[in-house]
């Protein structure tokens, strides 16, 4: 494959690998040189998709579905990545889940759905992550920059993701000694499916001209972002929320 060998055999998981910004970071991953094990959810043509567009431009992967909040299917995952390419040296923990509404209004059954992934998922993933990364490892987990923009109806989701925040600083510490970083992304608005959902064309326009780069964000540009801290090149960057949304607060 082109494009940099900073990852030149090294084995990445990504959870919510096969659409958006998840698709995005596998392939951007790949790229890199890292075997990619393509973790999803219900989507099965989406993830052999993504992982025939790895495998043709001469990269290795692998579909693995699993619910990321259940831990003996995150645990087969992993058994899975050390026994078709060795070992596990980065984790991009990008499935999730959203819901909007006014808190006032928000069922509490969506709530419960959404903390499940979100925050139960998080930690199970992470909690695999950290008994076995290898040293000079990487674990890169998403959360959003709307909890720093607090825009309305996005009460529970960021929420979950502020607690996605807490619980990767803490983790980044935890595993001092390890040669492994902990960081998590906050995107901005980005022109993902889960983004653009229920939106009409006018909200859509009018978020795009909120960040001062007047444009919403693509998921290469996240892949990018994530290719860094996941590569060695990041790897003096721990313990950090990094808000990649074009310069919202």
């Amino acid at each position: 494959m082109t494009g940099s060998t900073d990852s030149a055999g090294r084995v990445a998981i990504v959870t919510g690998g096969s659409r958006g910004i998840g698709r995005a970071v596998s392939e951007r991953l790949a790229r890199d040189g890292a075997a990619v094990v393509v973790n999803y959810a219900g989507g099965t043509a989406a993830a052999r998709e993504t992982v025939a567009a790895i495998t043709a431009a001469g990269g290795r992967a692998l579909p693995v579905q699993a619910d990321v909040a259940d831990e003996d299917a995150v645990a087969a995952m992993f058994d899975r990545a050390e026994g078709e390419f060795g070992g596990v040296d980065v984790v991009v923990h990008s499935a999730g889940r959203m819901a909007l509404s006014t808190i006032a209004d928000l069922d509490l059954g969506e709530l419960d759905a959404l903390h499940r992934t979100n925050i139960r998922g998080s930690f199970v993933v992470a909690r695999q992550a950290a008994r076995r990364l290898r040293r000079g490892g990487a674990f890169v987990g998403m959360s959003t920059s709307v909890v720093g923009t607090q825009f309305p109806a996005y009460g529970a989701y960021a929420a979950s993701k502020g607690a996605v925040e807490a619980m990767l600083l803490v983790l980044a510490r935890e595993l001092r000694g390890r040669d492994v970083t902990v960081n998590a992304v906050a995107p901005g608005p980005t022109a993902t499916d889960l983004f653009l959902d229920g939106k009409t064309p006018e909200q859509i326009e009018e978020l795009s001209r909120i960040p001062p780069l007047e444009r919403l964000g693509t998921p290469e540009d996240i892949a990018n972002v994530v290719s860094f801290l996941a590569g060695p090149q990041g790897h003096w960057v721990n313990g950090q929320t990094l808000r990649a949304n074009g310069g919202l607060v």
